[in-house]
């Protein structure tokens, strides 16, 4: 289950949600260490592009792996769906 309800900082979170997201933020980073073979994976909640609280976790080999200038400013809707599935398929088993 991921919150909807509009929350703009992060500080501003129930402890409920914010423990729920951290939970869920570690599922997923390490669904992300066993797939892409990552030195480690990032969590970083920034809040300037949307203004609302959410979470980039982030497989990462260097620091210059976190920044967004970085970020590919298209993705193949094709292969983002198939690396969605094969991170789905690691949560199953976790």
């Amino acid at each position: 289950m991921v919150p909807i309800e509009e929350v703009d900082q992060w500080t501003d979170l129930p402890t409920a949600t914010s423990d729920h997201l951290m939970r869920v933020a570690k599922n997923i980073g390490n669904a992300q260490k066993q797939l892409y073979d990552c030195r480690r994976v990032a969590l970083i909640i920034a809040g300037f592009e949307v203004p609302h609280c959410h979470l980039h976790v982030i497989p990462a080999n260097t620091m210059s792996d976190l920044s967004f200038d970085l970020a590919a400013s298209h993705v193949d809707p094709t292969e983002l769906a198939a690396q969605a599935q094969k991170i789905a398929a690691v949560l199953k088993t976790i």
